[in-house]
């Protein structure tokens, strides 16, 4: 029985040093990437086998950030997959936030990958209050190279520092 007592102990000292146990999950609408290509090879022949499978792995990649960090439960985006993949979450004047009310989110999680170039692209991440339309917090970061490991470690810098930037504003 002490044993019992002495792995509850610990498993909920671990969950509060890393502040899962002070910290509200929130359910999260976690929206696949948009994707604009701009570059000339695009405009030559369509979007690239390689970048779309960059974006399917990248869409994995956040949504296995946005659970591990305890923060957020993905929800089931099944009854408006459809609507989201036939819309264009940067330009639909909110949609994002309707689709997630729909599915019963308290944040929507949206991305953009702007590639300019074989060299040059840009990701961008943004997590919008559902009830309020408030911009909770947005990053960006531009990456150098259209490889496998290049967009990791984009999403992932960029997923870390919006993460800093997020506990410096709760800190204060």
């Amino acid at each position: 029985m002490k044993f019992r007592r002495a792995v509850v102990l610990i498993f909920a000292l671990s969950f509060a040093m890393t502040g899962v146990v002070n910290a509200k999950v929130l359910r999260a609408a976690i929206f696949d990437f948009s994707f604009d290509d701009t570059s000339l090879q695009a405009q030559m022949s369509g979007l690239s086998a390689g970048d779309l499978s960059r974006l399917k792995q990248l869409n994995a990649q956040l949504r296995t950030l946005l659970t591990e960090s305890g923060r957020y439960q993905p929800v089931d985006m099944a009854p408006v997959e459809a609507e989201a993949r036939a819309s264009n979450l940067d330009a639909c004047g909110g949609c994002a936030i309707t689709m997630a009310r729909k599915v019963g989110a308290q944040v929507a999680v949206t991305g953009l990958v702007q590639k300019v170039s074989n060299l040059i692209l840009n990701i961008n991440l943004a997590i919008t209050d559902v009830a309020t339309g408030q911009v909770l917090a947005a990053q960006t970061v531009d990456i150098r190279g259209d490889t496998d490991e290049s967009w990791t470690r984009g999403l992932n810098f960029l997923f870390f520092e919006m993460k800093r930037h997020q506990e410096a504003k709760a800190a204060q």
